[in-house]
């Protein structure tokens, strides 16, 4: 792996060019070492691209690869340890340490015996480089080639879901399997359907399609989706399923006649997580028992039938007309879980591949405007024998690219010309890899450390890849490392090598890596990361360790090891490995031990000089940390979510100076300014789950979290105020707070000189809000996305709404009470988004419209406001910008307005389930851009105006009346 060879190259050459060390190379007499191994790094760096493309043909010279970043490794960590010792002295500056102790600790014997080590060490790691660097002549390199650059403005929005405009070719399939979905079998109540086909096919958005039908949502009472993976264990599906289920009860499942045990469950769903395995499989027979369920068992790789066997006998009490779908590579797979039917899943025609080329590498429009390119396309298409994970990577690759040159060289790569085996894709992923800047290579290889089905969230990633040290440097000084990392995780998923994205809030996502792409980034950091297994075998240079099983059948291997970085427990394991991995390896970045259950965590932790990352997420028995980890002035990242018995924070825990995001569970009564408020360098903070918490940042003044961007407080059922506080959090953009029953967010004192930087607000299950606080005012100029959801007494938006001049995004959701916007709506002219839902006091009436004012309103969607009866009129004002428009649920909605064909940028208009709705206006065919005529449930809509409309909207590629629903 050159590139991480590169990567290395990269952080030696930033250290060493830093401040710091420019000072200290001199006031500690290695200045000349320091520079000699500048240049010697600058010139391996000068000729590694070149090394890359040349080492799969040329064993010598992948062997001094290696070689080289092993020492330059060691160079790393020498002079992260000399940044350990400069944390070190301003830990105990800040501590108020007399002037006198900080001296006597640099500049007196044992100040000495450190430099002396660091100095040695220093120039030995030099003379290393040196060795390595001479050979370098033996491989006739080519210096300064250039690394491929990024356009990373230009990506593409992520979706959270399978749409089905964006799949093509599958519209067949998709009905064969409906129909086989709602097939009755006298004989059995539970049925199994096979979709089987190679890696890539799009077996999985296959399943998800019929799975999000609304013929299936209406057909089945229970829907249940759980990814299997290579990983058959039956107690860790059986919770995975009850999860599912209770996750996704909707309106079609009956309540009433569940015993209780399964009431407390729904009503609270965190009881399952302490539920034993007993208690878990009689709830899910309970819960199934009687009920017509869909399970979706996705990527089964089981041949065991008795594993099989175990798991079915927990699913056939299921009504008659149940079904399980499963999704496998392997005929046998199915053969062995008694498929009643095996649908067999071939490539996309030609046809079909190529729109989804084209849907994929053009902007919209643009394929018209280069033939050319639309030819070689073809050619590629071709390439890729009808695989859709094939041809959505090479799209991506090519994605806003006009260069012929660029698409010929993707067209004409002798990977092509290498023995493929029927269906392999690896080629053309490999290819897409190949085209990736270095730093984007190593990123993506160091994925390979968690294991397959891995669910990713970016924030989690981001902070793995920052303890690394493989993000580059901002491009200014208003970007963050983390917002480099997300840059680099949307061009991922704009490739294809990420997928299933699932959005969470603003900052927060989820996604996948496909099990073939995952298996390509195995094959890439072979040797430095390992997936742990009992019949692991590991190899000395591995650097990365994920242990998916028991660790102790592996302990003997671990003394062999000694360069590694990463330890990420995904089971439980005995604390006695956790202590020996301590021990033995002291360059330690990340250490991931969520879900473990230690009740004490080992003193030797303070001891990890070079740990950046630190997850204890759901460590639900430890009570305390141990004093020695505010020894780590470096780690940058700390999780201690879901620590419910966590009684105190240390009190020295400000000396983790390095400290970027924290989230915390604790019983806490107060967070002071002394336990969260102390953290110059902190970016996120998370407090969640806090029973006690009363209080956050008492005694907290101006200069405290000065560069805190995100602050996010969720299940603290006791948090009476924060109003307070939050004057002094200037830098904020982001602020969420969730479930928090007894903070109403009123204001206590005048806040008019507050100059916040808020970019996005979500106020979610806060029974005691009414108003919007008047703190918000004071990021007029900013704020850009609100969202107020499940507030039971929130009565209106305040009339100085419209001043929110900066505001895109406005989502109101479970209000119950909520009654009116504020006049001047019209006046918010860049708000492009607006989504109402379920607020049974409002009628979006306004009595006054602005002509004159042009607002930037693209998306309308008003879902289950039983008071409204019209469109209001400020929505005039977005006549050329409004796209996207829908009206769900509305019980009282008559009729559209007779100047919406007006909207002539109007792209999609949906009405479902509106019963009184009873006419479309005229002039409908003056709606140019519509793309998307959707009219579902509408009763009172004569068939006869609906086939006037049809007639005259002939031009829109996609109507869809209900017809069921017209009356005659």
């Amino acid at each position: 792996m050159a590139e991480i060879g590169f990567g290395v190259a990269v952080k030696v050459l930033e250290l060493l060019g830093s401040v710091t060390y420019q000072k200290l190379s001199s006031a500690w007499g290695v200045k000349s070492d320091l520079t000699k191994l500048e240049r010697t790094v600058k010139a391996i760096k000068a000729v590694l691209l070149d090394a890359e493309e040349k080492q799969a043909s040329d064993h010598g010279l992948s062997v001094w690869l290696g070689e080289l970043k092993d020492v330059l490794k060691d160079a790393e960590n020498v002079l992260d340890e000399f940044q350990y010792i400069v944390l070190q002295k301003e830990v105990m500056k800040r501590n108020g340490s007399t002037s006198k102790k900080v001296s006597n600790f640099f500049s007196s014997s044992n100040s000495l015996a450190v430099r002396f080590e660091m100095a040695h060490k220093i120039k030995d790691i030099r003379k290393r480089v040196d060795e390595i660097a001479a050979e370098k002549d033996n491989f006739n390199l080519a210096q300064g080639l250039v690394d491929r650059k990024l356009n990373m403005q230009e990506r593409r929005e992520i979706h959270s879901f399978v749409h089905p405009r964006n799949v093509i070719g599958r519209d067949v399939a998709k009905k064969q399997i409906l129909d086989l979905l709602m097939q009755q079998d006298a004989d059995r109540n539970v049925n199994v359907i096979s979709i089987v086909g190679i890696g890539g096919m799009g077996k999985t958005t296959l399943a998800k399609l019929a799975f999000d039908d609304k013929q299936v949502v209406s057909h089945f009472q229970l829907r249940m989706w759980v990814c299997v993976s290579e990983d058959f264990n039956v107690a860790r599906l059986t919770k995975e399923i009850l999860k599912s289920a209770i996750y996704r009860i909707d309106e079609n499942f009956v309540v009433d006649g569940l015993p209780n045990s399964l009431k407390e469950l729904l009503k609270d769903k965190k009881i399952l997580e302490n539920l034993g395995v007993d208690e878990v499989q009689f709830r899910l027979r309970e819960l199934l028992k009687d009920n017509k369920f869909l399970l979706v068992l996705d990527d089964v790789w089981n041949e065991d039938r008795s594993k099989w066997n175990q798991l079915e006998e927990l699913l056939i009490g299921g009504s008659n007309g149940s079904k399980i779908l499963v999704t496998t590579r392997n005929s046998s797979v199915a053969s062995i879980m008694d498929t009643t039917t095996t649908y067999d899943l071939k490539g996309l025609l030609d046809e079909d591949c190529m729109s989804l080329f084209v849907k994929l590498a053009f902007k919209v429009g643009q394929e018209n405007q280069h033939p050319n390119l639309l030819n070689i396309g073809r050619e590629i298409v071709k390439k890729c024998k009808g695989v859709p994970l094939a041809v959505s990577t090479l799209a991506g690759l090519l994605h806003s690219k006009v260069d012929e040159l660029q698409w010929k060289s993707i067209r004409d790569n002798e990977i092509w010309n290498l023995e493929q085996k029927e269906g392999d894709i690896l080629p053309a992923l490999k290819l897409s890899y190949n085209q990736l800047p270095f730093h984007l290579k190593q990123c993506f290889a160091y994925c390979s450390i968690f294991p397959k089905d891995c669910e990713f969230n970016n924030c989690l990633l981001i902070h793995f890849w920052m303890a690394h040290g493989i993000l580059q440097s901002p491009a200014n000084e208003s970007q963050e490392l983390e917002d480099v990392g997300d840059l680099y995780i949307k061009e991922l998923l704009s490739r294809s090598f990420f997928q299933d994205v699932e959005q969470g809030c603003t900052w927060y996502y989820e996604f996948k890596m496909h099990d073939l792409v995952h298996d390509l980034a195995l094959s890439i950091a072979k040797g430095e990361c390992s997936v742990v297994t009992k019949k692991s075998t590991l190899a000395a240079e591995v650097c990365h360790l994920s242990f998916l099983e028991n660790g102790q059948e592996v302990t003997t291997q671990l003394e062999k090891l000694s360069k590694v970085q990463t330890i990420i427990f995904k089971i439980e394991q005995p604390v006695s490995l956790l202590e020996a991995c301590i021990a033995r390896f002291k360059y330690l970045r990340v250490l991931d031990l969520s879900k473990s259950s230690f009740e004490v965590l080992p003193s030797s932790l303070g001891s990890l000089k070079h740990l950046r990352f630190l997850d204890l997420l759901r460590n639900r028995r430890i009570k305390q940390l141990p004093d020695s980890i505010c020894k780590l002035h470096s780690l940058q990242t700390l999780h201690l979510a879901y620590c419910s018995n966590l009684e105190r924070l240390p009190k020295d825990i400000r000396d983790i100076i390095s400290l970027r995001h924290l989230c915390v569970t604790t019983k806490h009564t107060c967070l002071s300014e002394k336990a969260v408020g102390c953290f110059d360098s902190l970016r996120s903070l998370e407090i969640g789950s806090c029973e006690n918490l009363k209080c956050v940042f008492e005694g907290m003044e101006e200069g405290g979290l000065t560069n805190l961007r995100r602050l996010c407080f969720t299940a603290c059922p006791s948090l009476t105020s924060l109003s307070l506080s939050i004057k002094h959090l200037t830098a904020l953009e982001s602020l969420m707070i969730e479930d928090c029953k007894e903070l109403s967010l009123t204001d206590k004192e005048e806040n008019q000189d507050l100059k916040l930087s808020l970019r996005w607000l979500a106020i979610r299950s806060l029974p005691k809000l009414e108003v919007l606080p008047q703190w918000l005012q004071a990021s007029a100029n900013t704020l850009l996305h609100l969202e107020i959801k499940d507030c039971c007494n929130f009565t209106a938006l305040p009339e100085w709404l419209p001043h929110l001049k900066s505001l895109q995004t406005l989502r109101i959701k479970d209000c119950p009470i909520f009654s009116s916007l504020p006049e001047g709506m019209q006046d918010l002219t860049a708000l492009r988004e607006i989504r109402i839902r379920n607020c049974e006091e409002l009628s979006l009436t306004d009595k006054e419209e602005n002509q004159d004012i042009k607002s930037s309103l693209r998306f309308l969607k008003i879902v289950k406001l039983p008071k409204l009866e019209v469109l209001p009129q400020w929505l005039k004002a977005s006549a050329n910008t409004l796209e996207h428009l829908k009206i769900v649920r509305c019980c009282n909605f008559t009729a559209l307005p007779e100047w919406l064909p007006h909207m002539k940028s109007l792209q999609t208009l949906n009405i479902i389930q509106c019963p009184v709705f009873s006419s479309l206006p005229e002039g409908m065919q003056d709606l140019t851009a519509l793309r998307e005529f959707h009219i579902e449930d509408c009763p009172k809509l004569s068939r006869a105006c609906r086939e006037e409309v049809r007639h005259k909207i002939a031009h829109v590629p996609n109507i869809d009346f209900d017809e069921d629903s017209g009356s005659s």
